[in-house]
């Protein structure tokens, strides 16, 4: 690296000193960083050619005056020399990129195929919706401006024919077009019905009344919210041939047929491995190590915000076993490639696979796998016995030094941390197992460990003797491998999740800095190994370089068939995403999103005010591309400030970026790598073909210092910093309700936030706007519907109802309500491909979830607005598969929550209330059997709804803990008792202070 002193000569067998400038910093000669001696770099430019023994490309600036310098005095200066490592990979790129012109036939322009980085053009703050999760198509939901070049010719009518790497799937007007009708249809029913509600009250039951008609226009308004984004939704297919061919083809500016995909980076989050399993997070980072991309360009980062010694030698037992299942897997063509689930697969493994060793090779690995499996498992008490053996050791030595110090007086009894040890005899830098100041979840020193070093920018085959299966055909490189933990100090707002995810934006653009960044949870692995190309198409089409992020659908295994608990979300991500991917795109929700670098780092997009409105986001809708789980902290994080449109001046960059300058020159490099190829007139702000087939810089001491700088605590004070995978789903009812609330708790507090819709970017239309602000106020629902889930129980308490009669008119209404919400659910259920029982379930949590975690995630959002008080949330455990008796135990699983007590105490309530119901129409003089049936059938509404909720609470066996039916029972009681007192039934009479019907 340049700046550099006294560094070593990289040809094998030389051992003499780097060449050195008059300052005594290296000379690097070539911008591959390649460290070469003063007589090696002569014997390379007279006998080699001219050729680098580092990238094995030409030098550039061979005109050194060699022989006019005396041995052992400093060369002249090079040309490249005093620039950063990040600024001549950007002068290395941009000579790939004039070469590339020289080379190509088809007649682009110099600034058609990525001119300089221009920084008055392209970077300039964002006012929010870039980098955000919303951002907007162009009108016609397409690129329309990206589809004509200058003078307005369409594609076709160019010099070359465009193949396109993405497209959209059409549906069927004969859906769509009744879809949209049935909306308005029922938009005005609900509209007459209210104003015929208005209208007639019950002077009976004025208060039953007007508590139903409120909770109704509520429902109303957050129906209208919902369903209104649903007007344009769209599906997207992408074309991996198309991808290779442009980008791992040869062609005449890249004749090696290297791959000019950009870089990518992964982020792996976790914080607790108690609840949290190692084994998961390792299954995890296999399957993206294993993943179907360039090894080269793949880099994974683990963010463990606990600190623990458990999760870092996890991480190194998977690093250890990827050099045997990675190889395995791309010799087999295996999927998926994540340990676990392959060898738990149901279907024929031998399906497919023609090679004769398959069997063989197989069997070898699932007994490795399983020996791996074990060597997790036991870490935890291999750890505490190697810390016990290690401070004991650490007690005695003070014992014997005290005793050589101090011989007479009588010594008290000696105080010892009890610290964790590594491996290798040392204190364990982060989080111990019994906590000591700088030594705690939240006060410990930052920790970056390359696991896995950068590969080679070669293929590397097996040998005979280097594993035990026969890898001679298979490239064993493995991707780069890095543990982070950043560091923690009192005093300081870590911001949970999203502060991790910043401190990894950080370290990964001063070690990899990939163009573009994919953030997943411990518990979400790459189903499919092409998941990453098929984002990659969204990317790098024609006008990808104005989408700031790809969010992949949300997959589950290891869930119930039933689906008890609507786990799959297939309502939000089969419906509600692909409603909002045809307006401005869908909400980023926490995990499977791959984002663009510099729209993280808070830049507006290219040509943004050529637009009416701003980036693009993109759903990638086909099943087995990917997954994803919320997590509600995320919506406001790993953005850079709101402030309005003004020049990037470098000068400020300290002020939003901090003080690292090799941070600072790494957002134009991450700028650059990640446009799109200009390989058509019509592409604009792209990068010329073959300028990422340079080879990967390298990665030293001095660069994993930086790193480490970068994720301090005290590095954000000051700047603007501060603000096709599956998953394992919680799948008993207390982690779901627990899960619910945190997303629904991020909703609250992004509706309480500046950013919420009513505030957001003028740039939104109205349907975007309206999307936006149904995310951020559904919780509130809740509030209505507890109320309305409690009015069929006070009806038949009180013996009235919300009418004063069951007459037509108000029948009509209620039949054309539901049968319109049941025709605009199947056409839903035809066109995106979802199935009856999955709506149902999710109806049914929807009652679950509003009576329970959402009401919770409201009272949490006022409080801390109004009162300060912070929640903090609770972390969903993970299972780690271990019961082999049963797939679905953890779904029998009861702990007791707060949270169960509202929609027990409704179940409860109803239930006494229809017993009270019917004993006193059977009993009374004139049986008033309309108002019975009409609370009945409202009564059993809710009780259906809640079905899932009572078998969970009914567990395997039936063990319910006591206390959840004494508090809810007594609730219960409480409330008819009180009710049944304040407004007695009709026709009764008082005796005694008792109530006694006719």
């Amino acid at each position: 690296m340049a700046g550099a002193k006294g560094s070593s000569c990289a040809i094998q067998g030389c051992d003499g000193k780097v060449m050195s400038d008059e300052r005594g910093e290296d000379i690097l000669p070539c911008e591959c960083d390649f460290k070469i001696c003063r007589d090696c770099f002569i014997d390379s430019v007279k006998t080699g050619d001219g050729i680098c023994p580092g990238c094995k490309e030409p030098y550039k600036n061979t005109d050194l005056p060699l022989n006019s310098v005396e041995p052992g005095q400093p060369l002249p200066l090079p040309s490249n020399v005093g620039m950063s490592k990040m600024e001549r990979r950007l002068s290395l790129m941009k000579s790939a990129n004039r070469s590339a012109i020289v080379r190509s036939q088809s007649g682009l322009m110099r600034s058609q195929t990525g001119a300089d980085f221009d920084h008055n053009r392209w970077l300039f703050e964002t006012k929010g919706t870039y980098g955000y999760g919303n951002a907007i198509w162009p009108k016609d939901g397409g690129f329309t401006d990206e589809n004509n070049d200058e003078s307005g010719e369409p594609p076709e009518l160019l010099n070359k024919p465009w193949r396109p790497l993405t497209r959209k799937l059409k549906i069927p007007a004969a859906v769509l077009s009744p879809y949209r009708l049935l909306i308005f249809v029922r938009m005005a029913v609900l509209g007459l019905f209210l104003a015929w509600r208005i209208s007639h009250p019950n002077e009976d039951a004025r208060w039953l009344w007007l508590m139903s008609v409120v909770c109704e226009i509520w429902f109303a308004f957050s129906w209208l919210l919902d369903q209104l984004p649903k007007f344009c939704p769209v599906s997207r297919a992408t074309d991996l041939n198309v991808l290779k061919d442009k980008f791992e083809t040869s062609s005449p500016a890249n004749p090696t047929g290297k791959s000019d995909l950009p870089g990518v980076d992964i982020f792996v989050s976790t914080a607790d491995p108690e609840k949290e399993p190692p084994l998961v997070t390792a299954n995890t980072i296999l399957s993206i190590l294993a993943s179907d991309y360039p090894v080269e360009k793949l880099s994974c980062y683990v963010s463990d915000d606990g600190g623990a010694l458990l999760t870092f030698e996890a991480m190194a037992e998977a690093a250890s076993f990827a050099n045997l299942w990675v190889p395995f897997c791309r010799k087999h063509d295996i999927e998926p490639r994540n340990p676990e689930s392959y060898f738990s697969l149901k279907k024929d493994p031998f399906k497919n696979k023609v090679r004769s060793d398959f069997v063989k090779d197989r069997r070898r690995v699932k007994r490795e796998y399983d020996e791996f499996k074990v060597r997790i498992n036991g870490l935890p008490d291999s750890i505490r016995r190697r810390s016990d053996a290690y401070n004991a050791r650490e007690e005695i030595k003070a014992m014997k030094l005290r005793r050589q110090t101090v011989e007479d007086e009588p010594l008290e009894p000696l105080k010892v941390s009890k610290a964790t040890w590594m491996a290798d005899g040392t204190h364990w830098p982060g989080t111990w197992m019994v906590s000591a100041p700088e030594h705690s979840r939240g006060d410990h020193a930052g920790i970056i460990q390359v696991m896995l070093k950068p590969p080679s920018d070669e293929p590397l085959h097996g040998t005979v003797d280097s594993s035990p299966l026969d890898f001679t055909e298979v490239d064993i490189r493995l991707p780069m491998l890095v543990y982070v933990s950043r560091e923690k100090r009192p005093g300081y707002d870590h911001n949970k999740k999203a502060g991790a995810m910043n401190a990894l934006v950080r370290a990964s653009a001063i070690m990899s800095n990939g163009p573009f960044i994919l953030n997943l949870d411990c518990d979400h692995y790459i189903y499919n190994s092409e998941a990453i190309r098929e984002g990659m198409c969204f990317m790098m089409d024609r006008g990808g370089d104005r989408i700031c992020y790809v969010q992949f659908p949300q997959r589950f295994e290891g869930i119930d068939p039933s689906d008890r608990y609507a786990n799959h979300n297939t309502v939000f991500f089969d419906v509600n995403m692909r409603a909002l991917d045809g307006l401005q795109g869908p909400v980023y929700v926490g995990t499977g999103c791959l984002f663009r670098r510099t729209a993280l780092y808070g830049f507006d997009p290219p040509r943004s005010k050529d637009h009416s409105g701003c980036c693009s986001c993109c759903f990638a809708r086909r099943n087995k591309s990917a997954s994803v789980n919320s997590a509600p902290e995320e919506h406001r994080a790993l953005r850079m400030g709101d402030s309005d449109n003004e020049e990037m001046n470098p000068s400020l960059f300290s002020k939003r970026f901090g003080n690292s300058s090799f941070l600072v020159d790494s957002i134009p490099v991450a700028e650059f790598q990640g446009r799109p190829l200009a390989d058509h007139p019509a592409v604009k702000n792209g990068r010329p073909p073959g300028a990422l087939t340079i080879p990967r810089e390298l990665l030293d001491a001095s660069t994993v210092a930086e790193a480490i700088s970068v994720i301090s605590c005290w590095y954000e004070d000051k700047t603007e910093w501060e603000d096709a995978f599956r998953g394992t789903a919680p799948i008993n009812l207390t982690d779901r309700l627990h899960q619910v609330l945190r997303w629904a708790t991020g909703s609250v507090e992004i509706f309480f936030s500046r950013n919420n819709a009513l505030l957001a970017s003028p740039r939104m239309k109205l349907l975007q706007r309206v999307a936006y602000l149904n995310v951020g106020i559904y919780p509130f629902t809740s509030l209505f519907l507890i109320v309305y889930c409690f009015l069929p129980a006070l009806s038949l308490f009180s013996g009235q109802f919300i009418v004063q009669s069951l007459n037509v008119t108000f029948l009509t209404y209620l039949l054309v309500i539901t049968l319109t919400l049941c025709v605009l659910a199947m056409l839903e259920i035809k066109w995106s491909g979802i199935n009856l029982e999955e709506w149902w379930r999710n109806e049914q949590f929807w009652l679950i979830g509003g009576t329970s975690a959402h009401l919770a995630a409201v009272l949490q959002g006022l409080l801390k607005v109004i009162a300060g008080i912070e929640i903090s949330f609770t972390l969903t455990s993970k299972s780690a598969g271990d019961d082999n008796d049963d797939e679905f135990a953890d779904l029998y699983i009861l702990k007791w929550s707060s949270l169960m007590i509202p929609p027990i105490t409704i179940m409860i309530t109803n239930l006494i209330a229809i017993a009270v119901g019917f004993s006193r129409t059977i009993y009374s003089a004139i049986p008033q059997w309309s108002r019975l049936l009409g609370g009945v059938f409202f009564s059993f509404w809710v009780l259906a709804h809640l079905y899932p909720f009572v078998k969970g609470l009914m567990g395997r066996r039936g063990r319910t803990p006591t206390i959840v039916f004494v508090w809810s029972g007594l609730i219960a009681i409480t409330i008819s008792l009180l009710w049944v007192a304040i407004s007695p039934p009709s026709g009764s009479t008082q005796i005694g202070g008792s109530f006694q019907f006719p």
